[in-house]
């Protein structure tokens, strides 16, 4: 299933959920139902994000995004949102493997005008595989 995933080229994207992912969930499928309305600034799918540099050194592959973090701004109500959900939206088999996520450890719900940045790590990249 792995061998499907290719990020340096691949379209890579966030999610937004209130849900947690739990571990038989392997693809956008799995947890898309739970996703974040789309509407009043969200738009169902997630963000893209931009690659800045992929590679793998010593055994560990280290993806790289760009540093304009993904950002939501409310024009209505977006959420409750507590887990920002990362997956690979290009693969067809399998469709759309997750590959990581993130829990800011309590739920938030953004009133009209409110933003919710997710603060993309340019050094450790968003996410490391080994």
């Amino acid at each position: 299933m792995v061998a499907a995933i290719n990020p340096s080229t691949d379209t890579v994207k966030v999610m937004l959920t209130n849900t947690a992912p739990v571990a038989t969930n392997s693809l956008y499928g799995d947890i898309s139902a739970n996703e974040v309305a789309g509407g009043s600034g969200y738009v169902t799918g997630g963000a893209t994000l931009t690659l800045v540099s992929s590679g793998q050194s010593s055994g560990i592959y280290k993806y790289i995004a760009s540093a304009a973090n993904p950002t939501w701004t409310s024009s209505g109500t977006i959420g409750p949102l507590r887990y920002v959900v990362v997956y690979d939206a290009t693969p067809t088999t399998p469709l759309k493997p997750l590959l990581g996520f993130w829990d800011f450890g309590s739920s938030v719900t953004l009133n009209s005008g409110d933003t919710f940045t997710v603060q993309l790590d340019a050094t450790n990249g968003v996410y490391q595989l080994s």
